[in-house]
């Protein structure tokens, strides 16, 4: 059968050459069913005795990748970075994404005041989708270059506490909310966007961010001190399932044209959403908290990370520096009482 309906919507069925295909339609309308029925048969003909590749676009992409991305962790944000990109790649065919288009969706994603690590993180998520649709689904012949941006790893950008009381006046009411959240929390961007009310325990002035979340991969248990206590108590009801909502939806980033009018407006330059992480471990550090306790409460996999912020504190050396003073200060009378009696 070639066309059947569902639910008031025709399905079609093309069996060619070992190659089944079966989806909807989208459409109420027979002819117009027919007509993407015939048009499919005439691709896979086209493929099959031109040794043509199939005319596939973008969104055709999308949907596989998603489809076979179903165990990936970062699936969620993957999804996040896709619906930015729809606004450059919507329809477009496969073969006509170019370098020099990529280019241009990576500039366009820098006047937005991303960082070179997250205009990566696009081209990466691009540049995987193509590759794929070259050497594994054979869609195209030959998947464009992208060069990625040259990250600087080694920059930390951190707020005083004054430039984050300037900011927090100037940012609409849910991402102030947000930002006291992340600030006392230390959490990833995704963890906020993604908390639900179910992952909170009031009781315990806790929340436990799953594994799956969790960029580590292992279970975050994150201690809730009274400023985001007072956050999630205001916030509370705002939103049947997520924290953090605006208009009664679901908040899915914070780097939106309000957030860069309120740096502008609180004076602050040189600083991004992510900056607000490197602001709570910069200001633990400061204040006297290990730097293995601020692995385990920022999630750090690999210590190194965290050994970033051991120059903005002597306290986790202070006790070693400690273990040689009562030797060297015995030493030292004595070498200086041995240098009067030899006089």
């Amino acid at each position: 059968m070639a066309l059947y309906k569902r639910n008031n919507i025709w399905w079609i069925t093309i069996s060619f050459k070992g190659t089944r295909i079966q989806e909807s339609s989208g459409t109420s309308s027979k002819i117009d069913a027919q007509r993407l029925h015939d048009k499919i048969k005439g691709e896979l003909w086209k493929v099959s005795a031109l040794k043509e590749k199939p005319t596939k676009d973008w969104n055709d992409a999308v949907l596989r990748w998603c489809e076979e991305s179903q165990h990936k962790k970062s699936l969620g944000e993957d999804k996040s970075k896709l619906r930015w990109l729809d606004q450059h790649l919507n329809g477009a065919l496969l073969k006509d994404i170019t370098r020099d288009r990529i280019e241009q969706i990576a500039r366009d994603k820098e006047a937005g005041g991303a960082s070179p690590a997250t205009v990566n993180r696009v081209l990466a998520l691009v540049r995987s989708i193509l590759r794929k649709a070259e050497r594994e689904w054979e869609w195209i012949e030959h998947a464009p270059m992208i060069k990625l941006r040259k990250e600087d790893n080694k920059r930390i950008r951190w707020l005083t506490m004054d430039e984050a009381k300037r900011l927090q006046q100037e940012l609409p009411e849910h991402l102030a909310d947000a930002m006291v959240f992340a600030l006392y929390t230390g959490l990833r961007e995704s963890n906020i966007t993604q908390l639900e009310w179910s992952e909170i325990n009031f009781s315990q002035c806790h929340a436990a961010i799953p594994a799956h979340k969790a960029k580590s991969g292992k279970a975050i248990a994150v201690p809730l001190n009274s400023e985001v206590m007072t956050v999630l108590r205001k916030r509370k009801g705002s939103h049947p399932r997520f924290v953090f909502s605006y208009q009664g939806q679901p908040v899915r980033w914070f780097n939106t044209k309000a957030w860069r009018k309120a740096l502008l407006r609180a004076s602050i330059t040189d600083f991004r959403w992510h900056d607000l992480r490197h602001t709570w471990a910069s200001w633990h550090v400061q204040n006297g908290t290990s730097l293995q306790e601020l692995q385990q409460l920022g999630g750090w996999a690999n210590f190194d990370m965290v050994l970033r912020y051991a120059h903005l504190s002597s306290h986790h050396l202070r006790d070693a520096a400690e273990r040689i003073s009562a030797t060297s200060a015995t030493n030292l009378l004595q070498s200086n009482c041995s240098v009067g009696i030899g006089q």
